[in-house]
């Protein structure tokens, strides 16, 4: 099969042939039919030091996927071949006092596909039956199917706290961020602003329902208050850009009792004003991957009942190119200046 492979510990990825992977009797054969980078797919590409952090080479990276099943293990029972299917790409260990908890999102064993396994920028990627998820609504499509990874993290941490009728301060206008605004409009926010530094890419948030989209190169988010005529402080914070300054500014704004969500990941160190934290009684939660599976249906429901934000969620994919010419959907996702990347797959394959 032809596979993106990192052959060691050093930059690049190679296109080349590898041997299909062999199905386990617990495992489930996929044709990869389309796969999204992600940012941890470029840190694997470029070896950086989070790369080196979390990966074994040599490996086939790759997590974001949709695709077909063509091959299921003797003790597989809930997947058959045909089905249309993407895959949740935490593989937990089961054991651990999260996982027979019910919390498998808080593993502390967690194998990662397309991490620590190899993943999905293949025409074949293997996993447990556990993690498959299967679309049963043709309005799934491919395109959609490939992002459900990232869409669930922007599920995962829209919906940690209420927020109809809320004031939502979203930083950080990547493709998360703004399917984050997408969730945040569709489940009845009030006000919705989002922040980043592209202009694209805040051209693109206005099209996801929100009221202001804030350029902090040169606006502050207190000047967003008060063009959006509010009073108080924000009640709801996502912090998706992992940007040094993005959470000190959401803290200066945010309402007496407010709450703030993490998902972006910080590579330095962050100073806040832990004083205004306790006086004003904000909670920080921090938000990593999505509920396996809760959020996966709450993603369905969503796209499936409404057309709105399926066109909304689709239109994050401003990049899809042919597999062959990855190096130019890598480049595009490294630039930040679009929405998501997805390799077709199916140029091999038909």
């Amino acid at each position: 099969m032809k596979a993106l492979y990192k052959s060691g510990p050093h930059a690049g990825l190679e296109l080349v042939d590898r041997p299909e992977p062999e199905t386990g009797a617990h495992e489930v054969k996929i044709r990869v039919m389309t796969a999204g980078i992600c940012g941890t797919d470029l840190h694997i590409e470029a070896y950086d030091d989070a790369a080196k952090a979390m990966i074994n080479t040599p490996l086939v990276p790759g997590h974001e996927f949709y695709g077909e099943v063509v091959e299921i293990g003797d003790f597989v029972h809930g997947v058959k071949v045909g089905d249309r299917v993407s895959g949740e790409g935490h593989v937990v260990c089961g054991l651990c006092r999260n996982c027979r908890a019910g919390r498998k999102q808080m593993c502390i064993n967690v194998d990662s596909v397309g991490v620590q396994r190899d993943g999905a920028f293949a025409e074949f990627v293997v996993i447990p039956e556990s993690n498959v998820y299967i679309h049963r609504d043709e309005r799934i499509t491919p395109l959609l199917g490939a992002i459900f990874d990232p869409f669930g993290n922007a599920v995962h941490t829209a919906l940690q706290f209420p927020m109809v009728g809320e004031d939502v301060l979203i930083t950080g206008a990547g493709p998360i961020g703004l399917m984050a605004a997408a969730v945040a409009r569709h489940v009845g926010a009030r006000n919705i602003a989002i922040t980043d530094v592209s202009e694209q890419r805040l051209e693109l948030a206005k099209t996801m329902g929100i009221d202001l989209a804030v350029n902090v190169a040169n606006t502050r988010i207190k000047e967003a208050q008060q063009k959006l005529g509010m009073v108080e402080g924000f009640d709801y914070g996502m912090e998706m850009s992992g940007h040094k300054t993005a959470l000190p500014e959401m803290i200066e704004n945010m309402n007496h009792g407010g709450k703030i969500c993490m998902l972006g990941l910080p590579s330095t160190s962050i100073d806040i004003n832990w004083g205004k934290v306790v006086t004003h009684m904000l909670t920080l939660k921090g938000i990593y991957g999505r509920e396996m599976f809760e959020t996966w249906y709450a993603m369905s429901a969503m796209l499936t009942s409404s057309e709105v934000m399926r066109e909304r969620i689709s239109s994050v994919v401003t990049d899809f190119l042919p597999a062959t010419e990855w190096q130019q959907g890598f480049e595009a996702a490294r630039s930040g200046h679009g929405g998501k990347v997805v390799l077709d797959w199916t140029v091999f394959s038909g």
